[in-house]
């Protein structure tokens, strides 16, 4: 009884993204970023915190028995680390600005959303690349962070990665890992505007 009363407290059902849970510290977050991935709507992600994620503060990754089924059935996980560290100290992730926690969501759904293009032999060979080849880790994070702005996210990306370039108390360490990995502000501005003229265009192409 306890076990099923945990679950409840623990994981929601959102309105309307039947297939994905999440803990209920963070459901606002989670709704927020959803309303900018509505392809995801009908796919199985679970949101889940764990204890600590070496370099990282998230993950998105297919669960393993995902591998058996096909790409349109495929299950993921997104896993949080309880904590992260400024300056040697630990701080709850739950507990950093609920924007910068909305772009850091955005993120690891646009790795979600570049899985979703990827067939399963694709999807273990982009694995094995993931953990030996650094260029193919900023091919990757790169991507993920493409697909959110393309969504329309670029205000929370923004956030979140002036968040950690313009804050003191962060690591140079961590910061040099985001500038070398992620898109610079810079460069995601420069896509909005070429997003932004290709809209402009294609509306006067209409009319």
């Amino acid at each position: 009884m306890k076990r099923f009363v945990f679950l409840i407290l623990f994981f929601i059902t959102l309105n309307g993204y039947t297939q994905i849970q999440t803990p209920k510290s963070i459901e606002k977050e989670v709704i927020t970023t959803l309303e900018f991935y509505p392809e995801l709507q009908d796919v199985n992600i679970e949101i889940k915190f764990k204890k600590n994620i070496k370099k990282s503060t998230m993950q998105a990754q297919p669960k393993f028995n995902s591998f058996f089924k096909s790409k349109k059935n495929r299950e993921y996980v997104i896993f949080i680390s309880e904590k992260f560290k400024i300056s040697d100290k630990n701080f709850s992730t739950k507990d950093i600005p609920s924007k910068i926690l909305v772009g850091w969501l955005g993120h690891e759904f646009g790795h979600i959303m570049d899985y979703q293009q990827r067939s399963n032999m694709n999807m273990i060979g982009f694995g094995i690349k993931y953990l030996f080849s650094d260029n193919y880790i900023i091919e990757a994070e790169r991507t993920a962070d493409t697909y959110a702005v393309a969504h329309g996210m670029e205000s929370y990306i923004l956030k979140t990665k002036n968040f950690i370039l313009n804050n003191s108390e962060i690591t140079p360490s961590y910061k040099q890992r985001i500038k070398k990995y992620y898109l610079s502000p810079e460069e995601i501005m420069d896509m909005v505007n070429q997003r932004d003229d290709d809209m402009s265009e294609s509306a006067s192409t209409q009319h």
